[in-house]
């Protein structure tokens, strides 16, 4: 199946009319774009029951900023209208290979559960504050399709934010561990 692109007029409608989305938002002055666009090519001849689409975030400038990206190539999977990954980076096919995999096992009732719970924080946090917090909802001009989206908690994103966190937190310690032996020994 070859890829399909989308705007912001056929966004709503192949989002609603398919439970498995991978969306892959480009340029084509982007050299990563140019080189992860035939991997992403190759994944949809393979994964013939998933949708391959593609973001030109030039023509699409709306759309883009709607999903507030910033780096291209930004690769995002939506599943039953929930956007589970969203990460920009051109990967190799190993990578993306592995990815729609993890997001083929996903288990999408306790991802709705997060998505809910993440909401009613939001709403606590958001009725205090006043403001908005914690999700979006849906893309734009119609609200009969709603993609929720978790800002800092889709279930793919939490495994790598977490060895993130982990890896900040050691360089974190030897960094202090550091500034005390400087302090007890001296610069030199």
């Amino acid at each position: 199946m070859s890829t399909v692109e989308l705007t912001k007029d056929n966004f709503d409608e192949i989002v609603s009319d398919n439970e498995f989305v991978l969306i892959d938002f480009w340029a084509s002055w982007c050299g990563p774009c140019r080189q992860f666009g035939p991997v992403f090519e190759a994944a949809s001849e393979r994964h013939q029951d998933l949708v391959f689409a593609k973001v030109d975030t030039e023509a699409q400038q709306e759309l883009a900023a709607a999903f507030e990206i910033q780096s291209i190539p930004t690769l995002m999977i939506v599943r039953d209208k929930v956007a589970v990954f969203a990460q920009p980076g051109a990967l190799p096919e190993v990578a993306l290979e592995d990815l729609i995999g993890q997001a083929r096992k996903l288990d999408m009732d306790e991802v709705r559960k997060s998505v809910a719970d993440a909401q009613a924080q939001g709403a606590r946090s958001s009725s205090r504050s006043g403001g908005t917090a914690g999700t979006r909802e849906g893309y734009g001009r119609s609200s009969r399709t709603p993609l929720r989206r978790v800002r800092a908690g889709s279930a793919l994103q939490d495994q790598g934010e977490a060895l993130a966190d982990a890896d900040a937190e050691r360089g974190e310690a030897r960094a202090r561990a550091g500034r005390r032996e400087l302090v007890r020994h001296g610069p030199g």
